[in-house]
């Protein structure tokens, strides 16, 4: 069994696909499920591919290594003026070096929250941004959360998660040495702070996020370790160009396509999860943060 969830290789590539239009919002859950049914057995494969979050928890809540709180903090030019977010900190009392955890886009998920706890058993204070959090918060499931975040504007809510890195940065317990992950939009999102944040960032690892511009690459100082899925073809149609513009930079980085996986397959919670190769890339990540930021 590879992974909490079982196998995927039973699911049909189409109906994977459907999914994949379906995360994007670009298709609703009704045409999805009713797209999937038009496959031989697909309308049992749509419905084993929705988030089990229950199967996501790996680190609780109560885990006595770290210690987690939500704080308020001012995001100027923001959606509201205002964020929320799920600080975590590790046992003692710091300063340590800092991760910001970067959300799909539905908001901030229990998944994400695991993964900033995941963050803080390695030694980091990890802060997950609710990007939502103008608009009420994460909603407690992922299609009103997808409807929300694409309501919002777009360019004040990469200023919310700007500002959430910055808070971060300047956090009392935070040694000042940032680094930052992200998933699917929140990969996007990450490539997107690198460019911004420049030397500030000192380490980002995207998993499966839409490139930045190539003529924003230059201002890129950050180490990066890039994650892609094989069969992502919008995203993985990116690389070429990021990567021309990378070494034209001189950027430093390193790529990994993992095999026989589908987008989003770090997230625990669906069988697009594919447990050998999202432990492999989540070692490669906090490879580079304690390279970079310890």
């Amino acid at each position: 069994m590879d992974g909490l969830v079982g196998q995927h290789d039973w699911i049909d590539q189409r109906v994977f696909d459907l999914y994949d239009e379906y995360c994007h919002g670009r298709i609703d859950r009704r045409s999805f499920l009713q797209q999937a049914a038009l496959v031989a057995g697909g309308l049992a494969m749509a419905q084993a591919l929705m988030p089990r979050y229950a199967n996501a928890q790996t680190i609780s809540f109560t885990d006595e290594r770290i210690k987690g709180t939500y704080v308020i903090y001012d995001s100027p030019g923001g959606n509201s003026g205002r964020m929320r977010g799920y600080l975590v900190q590790p046992k003692g009392n710091g300063p340590f070096p800092s991760v910001v955890v970067v959300h799909e886009n539905r908001g901030l998920n229990p998944y994400i929250e695991d993964v900033a706890r995941r963050c803080a058993v390695e030694g980091f204070l990890a802060l997950a941004p609710d990007g939502l959090f103008p608009v009420g918060g994460y909603p407690g499931n992922d299609d009103d959360g997808r409807d929300l975040q694409a309501r919002l504007d777009q360019n004040k809510l990469r200023t919310d998660m700007l500002n959430s890195a910055k808070y971060l940065e300047a956090h009392p317990l935070s040694s000042g040495k940032l680094g930052a992950t992200g998933f699917c939009w929140g990969g996007g999102t990450v490539n997107y702070l690198a460019v911004m944040l420049g030397a500030d960032l000192l380490a980002a690892a995207p998993f499966y996020g839409a490139a930045p511009a190539a003529t924003a690459v230059p201002d890129i100082k950050a180490q990066l370790v890039i994650h892609y899925a094989e069969k992502d073809e919008r995203i993985d149609s990116m690389w070429p160009d990021y990567e021309k513009a990378l070494k034209a930079a001189n950027v430093k980085y390193e790529q990994y396509t993992y095999p026989g996986t589908q987008h989003g397959f770090h997230n625990n919670s669906t069988p697009r999860y594919r447990e050998a190769a999202a432990k492999l890339a989540w070692e490669r990540t906090i490879a580079l943060f304690k390279k970079t930021l310890v």
